[in-house]
């Protein structure tokens, strides 16, 4: 058993945020030395022509020795380590030499997250301050020569905020400071994916008539970012629409990859990267059963959210747990593995 090449996820320390969108979820932080990088590492090596480590997969740089842990990963990587184009705002305004060193990586662009006025960009982050510390850590990026980009998370609880971001691109000039120093500023809406914490949103789920309450100037924004030509594109179809489509379809489908990417929680329990780390989709544990156990139940789909998606037909999951009225608006993938995992949290009880 040999994958072309695997990417390994450690939860090592956890997120400062506890956000209510967020799709991996929000358990409590760990506290991992750096040696159970090599651990993992040396786990996984056998079984793959090339190997990828980060020791994270909410908040990067959370922990105090990012730049170890940095060099770390890249030392045990096959390849060159990347900084994706995430980063910590929390770090971001507590630390200024922290956009010094996001700048000498070469980042160009940061994302970052809001959800309308401070005080609902507050509650949906889960902590107190937050939205300071975003508008903040937007200068911070700007001095280091990074452009901020803007993601905005919307359903119909805090579409009516809408105009108050834009307010904010346009009183903070975000455009024009970053094409004074060579960046490209971006900005986009969307409502995410329907699973982990952000499922718990799904009456709340945007519909096609929410799409006419959004400003002209983000939906230009959204629509140059995903390169469409409608926020339908962007949006996707509605529930009633895809549940039409789907209790038609009698195809089974395997999630398995040659270029896997695992999630790794602070126990070890390892999960493919496809939906919200849940125990129906956990592989086995790294430490209990070893790398080799846990590829193997990947490879033969033996979690029950892959088993299930390898031997159920696609209709008889949509018929249990979809609603053939339902007016919400999904991309086709996103609402077949809301379905997934609506089905197997059922059959599990």
């Amino acid at each position: 058993m040999k994958f072309e090449e695997i990417l390994i996820c450690l939860d090592m320390h956890g997120c400062p945020n506890r956000c209510r969108h967020c799709w991996l979820g929000t358990t409590p932080n760990g506290n991992m030395p750096v040696s159970e990088l090599a651990f993992a590492a040396e786990e996984f090596r056998p079984f793959t022509e090339g190997l990828q480590v980060y020791d994270w997969y909410r908040e990067p740089d959370y922990p105090e020795n990012y730049q170890e842990l940095f060099a770390v990963c890249s030392r045990l990587s096959d390849r060159p380590g990347e900084h994706f184009e995430l980063a910590s705002f929390w770090r971001l305004v507590r630390d200024r030499e922290y956009g010094k060193w996001l700048s000498s990586l070469g980042l160009k662009a940061v994302q970052l997250t809001l959800f309308g006025t401070a005080e609902t960009t507050d509650f949906y982050v889960g902590r107190k301050g937050a939205y300071r510390e975003i508008l903040e850590a937007m200068d911070i990026l700007i001095e280091n020569k990074i452009s901020p980009r803007i993601q905005v998370f919307v359903n119909r609880n805090n579409i009516g905020e809408l105009g108050h971001i834009e307010n904010l691109v346009r009183e903070r000039e975000l455009e024009a400071r970053c094409r004074a120093f060579g960046g490209a500023f971006s900005c986009f809406l969307h409502q995410g994916s329907c699973d982990g914490e952000n499922e718990k949103w799904y009456d709340a789920w945007i519909t096609q008539e929410d799409l006419e309450k959004i400003p002209p100037f983000l939906e230009a924004y959204t629509l140059r970012h995903f390169g469409k030509e409608t926020l339908t594109d962007v949006f996707g179809r509605t529930e009633q629409a895809l549940y039409e489509e789907l209790i038609a379809d009698s195809s089974t489908a395997s999630y398995v990859s040659q270029s896997p990417v695992f999630n790794i929680d602070k126990d070890f329990n390892v999960y493919p990267n496809i939906s919200t780390p849940a125990p129906h989709w956990c592989l086995g544990n790294l430490k209990r059963d070893g790398a080799g156990a846990v590829l193997e139940n990947y490879a033969e789909s033996r979690s029950a959210a892959q088993h299930t998606r390898l031997t159920v037909p696609l209709c008889e999951i949509v018929k249990a747990r979809g609603d053939r009225g339902g007016r919400g608006l999904f991309s086709r993938e996103d609402y077949i593995e809301l379905m997934l995992n609506r089905y197997c949290r059922e059959m599990g009880k």
